[in-house]
């Protein structure tokens, strides 16, 4: 018996609930001669091998041992994008309609698909050839892994009409597309020499140091512990490093279903402008008020959408577990859609925060109440406390590690104390993926992009819950805006934004129109 069990699944091959990482499936050991025999690790007949490639639910958002990516870093969200596009490509081949995004292999006849068999060696091998590119430490695992149930890791075929060679081409064909994206995958843009993938090139310098605060409008690199991972260990205890604008690249990548970031304007930050001081102070006032009157349900909540993971990708997991009608196309274009939906926002989102660079609360509140007693939440184990410093003052989360959008109001703090219900995201999924042209239009709350993927049969339909947090003690509140069509509040920029008390979340793909992202709130 192989010292491998899917039953006892540990780590990630990748995917979108998390980084790409190691399918090492468990650890066992040699069976004893007189043990019954066991079933296969892998039944590639009837497995699905984008399902197994994720925690299981009750690890969800866990950290994987590879460690390649942090859980709330978004170049996460970069990732499992590519590793949704490489699935989609290698199964697109063996589905009545579906073409690949950047692989176009001619059509496999229907006989090749009666069973999950050839669509699963292919993702074996496209998920190798994308961990060669993502995360080359943890490749001799994954080959063992390959070798366990069968597979030669080795075998770089490029034959279109196997599995083997179909899922090869798909896995280096996403990477061929998307090395050169703006991203920064392969660390060589804008240096020679010692490349540092995913590090920036764009030469963003914030104005302010981690030490002195010369202009109170704009973000301001904090100096934090070494230690950034959730969950990682102690060992650099008096390590302290300061902050770096996270991937401000991200901002120049390439989106699927608009042109351009740039076209959706989101209004000035205006509440963080010091020399607006009454408006200014206000906005540090309610983040006080919200930091005060943190119940244990919002920071529960708070945590969970901190784990980008958990919070965000791990969503479309749990939902497709639980549609077993789906079938593994059916995983494939969820999860094409689920991460085009994610890495799109993310790209609209990091736009506006090198656009505006805004502060974050914690130097607001420095800056406006310097060495004076502030009411706040005093830390762990300390409640609400009425004498706290305000230099000393921190948000309940780790302060992000890049420049805040969010907008704030008047009425901002009150909604503060409601948001700890839950809101309902409810995916009507219809199955249709690839690209064609469509209708692009932005109203309040509604998007229909320029372009969509279709597939051209529906599917079932999806439904889950998942709950919704705003930004608590952790950021200024946000507030919807009413302004002029074409304009966007910052509560609709994006799934990690939303301030409202309730909201629902509708992502529809349909054959004969565009893909359409509606998002709708009611404001308390």
């Amino acid at each position: 018996m192989s010292d491998l069990s899917l039953r006892r699944r540990s780590l990630l091959l990748g995917g979108v609930g998390g980084a790409v990482g190691l399918a090492m499936l468990g650890h066992g050991t040699a069976a004893a001669a007189a043990d019954p025999p066991q079933p296969p690790i892998f039944d590639f007949d009837t497995g699905n091998g984008i399902d197994i490639s994720f925690q299981p639910d009750a690890r969800a958002g866990q950290q994987p041992s590879a460690g390649a990516y942090a859980p709330m870093d978004l170049t996460s969200a970069w990732v499992n994008h590519v590793s949704a596009i490489a699935w989609f490509d290698t199964v697109a081949p063996y589905h009545p309609t579906a073409v690949g995004v950047y692989t176009r292999v001619a059509r496999r006849p229907a006989s090749e698909s009666a069973t999950n068999r050839n669509m699963n060696i292919g993702i074996f091998h496209s998920s190798y050839q994308m961990i060669k590119a993502l995360v080359p430490e943890v490749l001799p695992e994954l080959a063992r892994l390959m070798v366990a149930v069968g597979l030669n890791p080795n075998d770089e075929s490029e034959d279109p009409t196997t599995p083997v060679g179909i899922g090869n081409l798909a896995g280096k064909g996403v990477i061929a597309a998307r090395a050169r994206d703006g991203m920064n995958l392969l660390g060589d843009d804008g240096r020679r020499y010692n490349p540092r993938p995913f590090a920036d090139y764009t030469g963003y310098q914030p104005v302010n140091t981690a030490y002195e605060l010369t202009n109170p409008s704009r973000w301001q690199p904090q100096l934090t512990p070494h230690r950034r991972r959730l969950g990682a260990g102690t060992a650099d205890k008096g390590v302290f490093t300061v902050q770096h604008f996270a991937t401000p690249q991200m901002r120049l990548i390439k989106p699927y279903t608009f042109q351009d970031p740039a076209q959706f304007r989101l209004a000035p930050p205006d509440f963080t402008d010091h020399h607006r001081r009454g408006e200014y102070k206000r906005s540090v006032d309610e983040v006080l008020a919200a930091s005060a009157a943190l119940t244990d349900a919002q920071k529960v909540m708070a945590e969970l959408f901190d784990n980008t993971q958990l919070g965000i990708g791990h969503a479309a997991v749990a939902t497709a577990r639980r549609h077993k009608e789906l079938g593994l196309h059916g995983w494939a274009q969820l999860f094409l859609a689920h991460s085009t939906a994610i890495i799109d926002a993310v790209i609209a989102i990091w736009h506006q925060k090198a656009r505006y660079d805004a502060v974050r609360p914690a130097s607001a509140i420095r800056h406006v109440y310097g060495h004076r007693p502030v009411t706040a939440w005093g830390g762990p184990g300390k409640g609400t406390v009425h004498d706290m410093p305000a230099d000393e003052w921190a948000s309940y989360l780790n302060t992000g590690t890049t420049p805040s959008t969010r907008r704030a109001g008047r009425r901002s703090a009150p909604r503060g104390r409601r948001r700890r219900g839950a809101s309902s995201t409810t995916t009507p999924w219809t199955g249709r993926l690839p690209l064609r042209p469509a209708g692009r239009r932005w109203r309040r709350g509604s998007l229909q992009p320029a372009r969509s993927f279709c597939t051209g049969q529906p599917g079932p339909t999806l439904s889950m819950t998942v709950p919704s947090v705003g930004c608590g003690a952790g950021c200024i509140s946000g507030r919807r805006s009413s302004g002029p069509s074409g304009s966007v509040s910052s509560s609709a920029t994006g799934p990690m934004s939303s301030c409202s008390g309730t909201s629902t979340v509708t992502l529809r793909t349909d054959l004969h129109q565009a893909s359409s992202f509606t998002t709708k709130g009611r404001t308390p």
